[in-house]
């Protein structure tokens, strides 16, 4: 099974933790999308407007199945190794849930001024490109 995730290629807490999901991943569920690929971004009807909402995981073979902003964060780190018990015990916790969705929104809105812009955008060693996004067609 494979995912789109869709970042801030000219965020740097964006792009490093891209990075670190390349090496974590090696690409075996992962693809990358920059928010800035606006061309790229038509293949999945996603406008710039839409990513202002936060980054963006889709679900490769069932694209109609995305989640946005803190949902995405937690669905990507729930595929990875063990991160599924730590994102169900998250969850549980209203409290905490709504905590981090908030810290989401926070860091979102403020990504460059707390983390600062990059001056060339972030290109991931496993991209999805303009059309070049692996479809259960390929």
């Amino acid at each position: 099974m494979q995912y789109y995730v869709i970042y801030d290629g000219d965020c740097n807490l964006c792009s490093n933790l891209v990075q670190l999901l390349e090496k974590l991943d090696q690409g075996k569920l992962f693809q990358y999308l920059t928010m800035q690929d606006h061309i790229g971004l038509q293949q999945f009807n996603i406008t710039p407007a839409d990513c202002e909402q936060g980054m963006i995981l889709i679900k490769a073979d069932q694209p109609e199945i995305r989640w946005q902003g803190s949902n995405a964060a937690e669905e990507i780190a729930k595929l990875l190794p063990t991160g599924e018990i730590f994102i169900r015990a998250y969850q549980s916790l209203p409290i905490a849930k709504k905590m981090g969705d908030r810290l989401y929104e926070l860091i979102r809105d403020n990504r460059y001024q707390l983390f600062g812009r990059r001056k060339i955008t972030y290109q991931s060693v496993y991209p999805c490109t303009s059309g070049k996004c692996l479809t259960n067609n390929q």
